[in-house]
């Protein structure tokens, strides 16, 4: 649960702000979307190799 102090006369606004900051530090919605369904190690190996060899693409082409 996530505490957030409010001073005598703040504004409600500011307090929201702040909540919704320490919400995202939190991770929870990323958490939850990653949670949703169960991906195989072997996926997620599959997936790396992926995006490792087009950023290495990518930079050989930049020189």
């Amino acid at each position: 649960m996530l505490i957030i102090p409010v001073k005598e006369g703040e504004n409600i606004e500011r307090a929201l702000k702040k909540y919704k900051k320490k919400y995202d530090k939190t991770n929870v919605m990323k958490e939850l979307r990653r949670r949703k369904e169960f991906v195989k190690p072997s996926v997620i190996d599959r997936q790396a190799n992926i995006r490792a060899a087009y950023a290495q693409k990518m930079k050989s082409q930049e020189i």
